[in-house]
């Protein structure tokens, strides 16, 4: 993901970008009528960010199949890795607006070494990143032979809770997040005014642990927190408390889950820099504060806290039909802010 207005003279981006390093090159051609073929299905890769009137709720609104335009599949060649780079770049800081665009787009790139690289580009909102991998399965799929997709959810069904539950669920959530940044933040990005070498730090460490622990995800945050408190001793950075984001999947395990809308929620992980001493300590420290914020509740409240963009059936659609068929037959849906 990429919101670098932190740098001079860049803007503010909302993108997340999918690169998947290929065998061989992408026939721009073929990614193009699996798009096609996927809209058949459903509109929203080809919708736009609406509201009814100006102080309407956001959601995402497809017309008939007929007036459905595919996302653009650009091709390029790039001569070295450095070209590589900088075109990833490009497609992280050119923001879309899905008011007037589609929120997806696909570059196809074949490489120097003949290798291919297909970059995914999407409105965040539009899908977190398990919704695009699954979206590129879904294109996978269609351009098999026979060219069908097997059973998919495209969006997740409406939750079940009343308006008055979710309000208050999603005001624990934005109190407990008040709670865990009493002083104000600290960005080992701070006074950079452009990216480059300096961000980077490559060094290494020998933390021994049993194979078990090391698989524990714990004891990966742990490590990482290690990483995170010596490029803060470097920079000279004030020993505060670390806030290091963790996704939450709800998915059910095994299972792909919708493709369109989030199935994110987030825990916050905290700790000093002086804490990462004992990587073991500190992994025990970070397992405690996982269940305690399952058993809180606080992970389900932020789920729900991030339930600001979902697909909603049109209002002036009595049928029972599956959406899918309803897609097809031409008409118009939204994927919107619940009411």
């Amino acid at each position: 993901m990429a919101m670098h207005a932190r740098w001079k003279r860049a803007g503010a981006s909302n993108n997340t970008v999918l690169v998947v390093h290929c065998d061989g090159p992408v026939d721009p051609d073929r990614l193009r009528r699996a798009l096609d073929r996927l809209l058949d299905l459903t509109p929203w890769p080809a919708s736009r960010l609406r509201r009814p009137f100006p102080w309407g709720k956001l959601h995402w609104a497809a017309g008939p199949r007929d007036t459905l335009v595919a996302p653009p599949v650009r091709h390029h060649r790039v001569a070295s890795p450095d070209v590589l780079g900088r075109q990833i770049d490009a497609e992280i800081n050119t923001a879309i607006d899905p008011r007037v665009e589609p929120p997806l787009r696909f570059v196809t790139i074949d490489t120097s070494t003949g290798d291919g690289v297909l970059l995914a580009t999407w409105f965040h909102p539009l899908m977190d990143p398990r919704g695009g991998q699954n979206l590129l399965q879904h294109l996978a799929d269609l351009d098999a032979p026979d060219g069908r997709l097997a059973d998919v959810t495209f969006v997740a069904s409406p939750s079940r809770r009343p308006l008055a539950e979710r309000g208050r669920l999603a005001r624990q959530s934005l109190a407990h997040m008040r709670t865990l940044a009493p002083e104000p933040p600290v960005s080992p990005g701070r006074d950079l005014a452009a990216p480059g070498p300096v961000r980077f730090r490559h060094a290494a460490f020998v933390e021994p642990a049993p194979r078990r622990a090391m698989r524990a995800m714990p004891w990966r945050l742990a490590v990482v927190g290690k990483a995170m408190a010596e490029l803060w001793r470097k920079r000279g950075l004030p020993d505060v408390p670390f806030l290091l984001p963790v996704s939450v999947d709800l998915r059910p395990r095994g299972e792909p889950g919708a493709t369109f809308g989030n199935q994110l929620a987030f825990h916050f992980a905290r700790f000093r820099p002086v804490d990462t001493d004992d990587v073991t300590d500190l992994a025990r420290v970070l397992r405690r504060q996982l269940a305690d914020a399952v058993k809180d509740g606080h992970i389900d409240a932020n789920a729900v806290a991030m339930e600001f963009l979902q697909y909603r059936p049109p209002r002036s659609s009595r049928s029972t039909t599956p959406i899918s068929r309803r897609c097809r037959r031409g008409s118009t849906g939204s994927w919107g802010a619940r009411s």
